[in-house]
């Protein structure tokens, strides 16, 4: 078929971009396809050159009409699996390569079962170097391959014949790519910014340079990002696309980045460019994993295994979430990985499991909760409920699944952005949907289950009563006390919006830095009164000398034995502000300190504008010894009354 009449179909369909990711055996012909299809040779290393095999990935282009092709080539060799694995997390469609002069390899077999457990659902079969073979030999590998693709999403995916060499066929692979396009959709603008690092160097005069994959979101010059997991700030000085400089790269395209803020040094394939503080590096992963059924052992718990996710590689160990801690080959399960380095994960990532030695493709998931906290055996049953709900389609249901793995702690927005990579616009349509139940409570900007809510509401009513009953002289429990006693391991918002709650509903009362029931009263006894009136009485006859609390009970005649009821009397006279707790043990009562604050004010008048007092003036003016003075000038500077100005006080207006 001609370039226009490629043209033409390919008009049928919007511009996009797209990522071709070839597949197969070693000496298959990848690279000579993506040379004779794009005009560009995808192995860069002179040692590949030398070797004439593909060892790291490589990368062309080809533009189809609208269509923009960006091709990444994989090593086929089985010692450069975890290089193949690094190209392929980000690609939208698969071109499986079977050499007709040899037919289906052990690495046909193993890229393709890595594409399936990666959740690749387009793509096709190319079967190379039919220059090589007879012509009645083509059905025959053509027969085998459509043997291996059967019952997976290749089953029914076009199969063309080419031979890169004599150009046979090409032509007709273009016309079926564009038809390929045309089913694969577009990718979701659900998630935030991501670009996994697959390859890092330096330019004269440009400095580090990254590329990879951009499998969400847009980068443009400009832009500051983070590098994770190390968390260097970064600023994009340009982007290109398949070599040319753009003003945005968009998701879905091969893309360098120039940046700056960062030492080459410091960079490293597996990393990942994000939008600054919204994502977070993990090393504990809960996911649903698919063992292979050709896999020669089962995934058991304890095993040391190779996590590949993104374009890292990891190891890690596993824990199988299920009874008998083994997930056998071909089934299904969830599992815990507990990696040794951090990496970068959210909700839905797709990942592969390789064994550690030998290595061996066994399995492959999608990731649930990216920031799991390690499950206690008891708890099983309800964390592969979640694990269940969080595999659901339906937002809400994930949304609900997290608040409740937080438990009492409670959610943040951000810590649920960090989890999923949602945008800013889809979490909030997320949060008005399970809004619209009463499953959640909002408690200023932390998610909680609303059963958990109510729990602390009925618990701090239940802590209030028995403090009552315990200290019925005590007018109510110190915010702070309760607030350690019942939300210890909470998040400050969740008790604020509690005891805002219990306020409203006229369950409790809050008084500065109290709690107390709303049905809480003070009854003294006719003994409490009178003990009362004698405190108050004897701090007033004290006037400026006021005495210690100790002072004052013997004066009062308080025997040695009562007087723990008898500070909780005076408390009273405290909180209801007819007695000052001058410093430490010291009380004054009120008129007396209010007749101070009127003196210091007549002074500040007469000595305008500068209004100093000193010690010496303040003791002629109160009447005092400095045994007072001193208390009485700190009282009034932590009062406001007063403010220390080296050795004297400016007397406040």
């Amino acid at each position: 078929m001609s370039q226009s009449a490629i043209s033409n179909k390919q008009s049928a369909i919007e511009t996009r971009s797209l990522i071709v990711g070839t597949a197969g055996h070693i000496d298959h012909g990848k690279s000579a396809l993506v040379r004779a299809l794009t005009g560009i040779d995808p192995d860069r290393l002179p040692e590949e050159k030398r070797r004439g095999i593909t060892i790291d990935l490589g990368f062309a282009d080809l533009q189809l009409g609208t269509l923009r092709l960006g091709f990444v080539d994989v090593p086929g060799h089985e010692r450069f699996i975890k290089n193949m694995l690094a190209g392929a997390h980000g690609i939208d469609v698969v071109a499986l390569v079977v050499a007709a002069d040899e037919g289906v390899m052990p690495q046909t077999r193993e890229h393709f079962e890595i594409c399936r457990l990666l959740g690749v659902q387009h793509g096709l079969v190319v079967i190379t170097k039919s220059d090589l073979v007879e012509p009645e030999m083509l059905p025959l590998v053509e027969d085998e391959s459509k043997e291996l693709v059967a019952g997976s999403f290749l089953e029914d995916s076009p199969v063309v014949i080419v031979s890169s060499k004599t150009g046979a066929g090409l032509d007709e692979l273009k016309t079926v790519m564009i038809d390929v396009a045309q089913k694969t959709p577009a990718r979701s603008r659900d998630q935030i910014t991501r670009l996994p690092v697959d390859r890092v160097f330096s330019m004269k005069g440009f400095g580090a340079v990254v590329t990879g994959t951009l499998i969400s979101g847009q980068i443009a010059e400009g832009d500051e990002l983070e590098l994770l997991p190390s968390g260097a700030m970064v600023r994009v000085r340009g982007t290109q696309v398949h070599g040319q400089v753009v003003a945005r790269a968009e998701a879905g395209q091969r893309t360098a980045v120039n940046i700056s803020g960062v030492d080459l040094r410091q960079i490293e394939r597996g990393m990942v460019l994000a939008p600054l503080r919204r994502l977070r590096a993990t090393q504990i992963l809960d996911a649903s994993v698919s063992v292979l059924p050709t896999a020669a052992r089962a995934l058991r718990s304890r095993a040391r295994v190779r996590v590949h996710i993104g374009a890292a590689e990891v190891l890690g160990r596993v824990r199988v979430l299920d009874a008998d801690g083994t997930v056998g080959a071909g089934d299904q399960g969830l599992v815990q990985l507990r990696l040794e380095s951090p990496v970068v994960a959210v909700h839905n990532d797709r990942f592969v499991i390789r064994t550690y030695s030998p290595q061996e493709t066994l399995a492959g998931g999608v990731v649930l909760h990216p920031f799991a906290s390690k499950h206690r055996g008891k708890d099983l049953q309800q964390v592969r409920q979640l694990l269940e709900q969080l595999g659901a389609d339906d937002r809400a249901s994930k949304f609900g699944a997290l608040v409740e793995f937080a438990g009492q702690t409670g959610i943040r927005l951000s810590d649920l952005a960090a989890t999923t990579g949602w945008t800013d616009e889809l979490l909030l349509t997320a949060v008005k949907e399970v809004q619209a139940g009463n499953a959640l409570t909002d408690a200023g900007g932390v998610f909680i289950s609303t059963r958990h809510f109510d729990d602390y509401s009925r618990r701090v009513v239940e802590e209030l009563e028995k403090f009552h009953k315990r200290e019925p002289l005590s007018r109510g429990l110190l915010r702070e006390t309760l607030r350690e006693k019942v939300f210890a391991h909470s998040a400050p918002e969740i008790f604020s919006s509690v005891i805002v709650k219990l306020e409203r509903e006229g369950s409790l009362v809050s008084e500065k830095d109290t709690v107390r029931l709303a049905s809480h009263r003070v009854d003294l006894s006719d003994q409490d009164r009178d003990l009362r009136e004698k405190l108050q009485q004897e701090s007033k006859n004290a006037g400026v000398e006021a005495p210690s609390i100790d002072e004052l009970m013997t004066r009062v005649g308080v025997t040695s034995s009562d007087r723990q009821h008898a500070r909780k009397i005076l408390q009273l006279l405290i909180e209801a502000g007819s007695i000052v707790r001058i410093q430490g043990d010291m009380v004054m009562d009120v008129t007396v300190v209010e007749e101070l604050k009127r003196k210091l004010a007549a002074h500040g008048n007469a000595t305008e504008p500068d209004r100093m007092i000193d010690v010496a003036t303040f003791k002629e003016l109160a009447g005092v010894s400095r045994k007072y003075a001193i208390p009485l000038l700190e009282y009034f500077d932590r009062e406001r009354v007063t403010r220390r100005a080296g050795d004297k006080r400016l007397i406040l207006k």
